[in-house]
Parts: structure tokens; sequence; C-alpha cells
């Protein structure tokens, strides 16, 4: 099945690294003023979706869906929830991090929710990609300088960091001490990352 790219409103100044993520055949889901991105990245709606209270609805000969403003979802979590409706498997989310804190904070459980829906999910911004690890390890290469693990579900126990600066073993992560941020692979190593009993935030900077 094809990846579900969902795009949100929030700023992306560096399209040509963004561009990158996108890949032919991916069905394209523009939330609201997510509809600003899209000649940036070179792409066209296959569905349009939100309540236009930040951007109008420009009519486009794409399906698109009118959200009510008075809601609990956002509209991300609205095209989320739809997308996950139709059987999507794979979701990529852009425009989704950066301006308004609330918003991300609830763009980082939107991944979780994804995830707790059995989902594969990534996240991308100008500067980093995001990702939940639960049940599978995870790699980090080289070519990211840095990566961190946050503990966004409660405390995590037994995670296993190896071929990195910092290496853990059967450890555990609180939400009140971050202290797995901002590690290292190794030079010419990947570093894996075992997940432990809880979810975790995977952050790779590039």
């Amino acid at each position: 099945m094809r990846r579900c790219v969902i795009i949100g409103g929030a700023d992306i100044e560096r399209y040509d690294v963004i561009r990158t993520y996108l890949r032919a055949d991916d069905f394209i889901v523009c939330c609201d003023s997510g509809l600003r991105h899209r000649a940036g990245l070179g792409v066209e709606a296959d569905l349009v979706i939100g309540d236009f209270d930040s951007h109008e609805n420009p009519g486009l000969p794409a399906e698109t869906i009118v959200l009510p403003r008075e809601k609990d979802d956002t509209d991300t979590m609205a095209a989320a929830r739809e997308m996950v409706r139709r059987g999507f498997e794979e979701f990529l989310l852009l425009g989704v991090f950066g301006g308004r804190l609330d918003h991300g904070l609830a763009n980082v459980y939107l991944l979780l929710w994804l995830d707790h829906n059995g989902k594969k999910a990534l996240a991308a911004d100008d500067y980093s990609e995001m990702e939940i690890v639960s049940r599978e390890p995870a790699f980090i290469p080289c070519r990211y300088p840095f990566f961190s693990l946050l503990a966004i579900a409660g405390k995590t126990d037994n995670v296993t960091i190896r071929n990195a600066k910092y290496t853990l073993e059967n450890a555990s992560i609180f939400p009140e001490w971050q202290f797995a941020v901002s590690n290292e692979p190794l030079p010419g190593k990947t570093a894996e990352v075992y997940p432990g009993s809880v979810p975790l935030l995977l952050i790779r900077d590039r």
C-alpha cells in the first residue's frame, strides 16, 4: 500500500531537505494551512482536510473534508484518524513541528498514537527526524551527528544503546529525568537502540 504523507501548517524552511523524504507514489494529505507547502514540496494534494481557520479552502480538484472548528481533534489528528480508517500502514508527517509548542507536543503524541495502533510513522522537520521506538530496535547511522531518546509515555526500563558515545545496558529512563539526550554514534558505526518496556521517542538530528 502507498505511504500516507500528512502535511501540516508549521513552517518549513529547508524544502530541499524535506523533499528528499518524499516518494513518487505517496498519498498526500494537506491539513488546512499545510496547503501552503505544496509548491515548495512539489506535490499536489490527494486529500485536503481541515476546518480552514488558518487557510482558505481553495476548492482544489481533490477530495476535501471540511471539519468543524469546534472539535476535540486537531486537523492533523483528524487526518491521521481518517487515514488509519482507510487502511494506511505507513505515515510520514511534515510541517508538524515549529511555531506553537502546544501543537508540536500534540504531534509528538500523535506519533505515539500511531505506534499504539500498530502503524509505522516518521516525522521530519528542517533539522531532525522523529519516530517512536517500541517493538523493534532502531538504528542511527553515523551520518547523524546526534540522537536523543526521550521517555514520553512513562518510566521505561530495560533500554539498551550500543555503538554510541554513551552506552546503556538494561537501563531505565524517566520522564522527570531525560538523561539520554544528545548522544552520538561512534565514528564509522551505526548506533543501536533496543527499546524497553514502554515506547520512547527517538530523535535523529541531521
